[in-house]
């Protein structure tokens, strides 16, 4: 599903990663974590897409609710069991978003 955005500016958060073949304990916590996030001050949506590569983007209101975001500690643990066990590799990158528009 496309994420219902408002009028720019917003900020986007992109996190492109790349699985290991650990799964124990995964999807629960990406489920988790999208439950968590949408319930944060500044959270406005999600989109994700994995094949092979995997890039999920999220949107905020501000730079200060994706820093608020990121010191969750229940955040805090998911990105260390990603590093530890989850992800051979990711990247994360925070971008403006000054311009959207779309059909259907």
């Amino acid at each position: 599903m496309i994420a219902s955005t408002p009028e720019p500016p917003y900020f986007a958060v992109i996190f492109t990663t790349l699985r290991t073949d650990i799964d124990e304990g995964y999807e629960e916590m990406a489920d988790r974590m999208v439950a968590m996030a949408a319930e944060q001050p500044g959270y406005l949506g999600i989109e994700s897409a994995r094949e092979g590569l995997g890039i999920t983007v999220s949107y905020w209101e501000s730079l200060e609710a994706i820093r608020n975001w990121k010191m969750v500690w229940e955040h805090k643990e998911a990105q260390r069991l990603g590093r530890e066990q989850w992800y051979s590799a990711y990247k994360t990158r925070v971008c403006k978003v000054e311009r959207d528009y779309g059909w259907g």
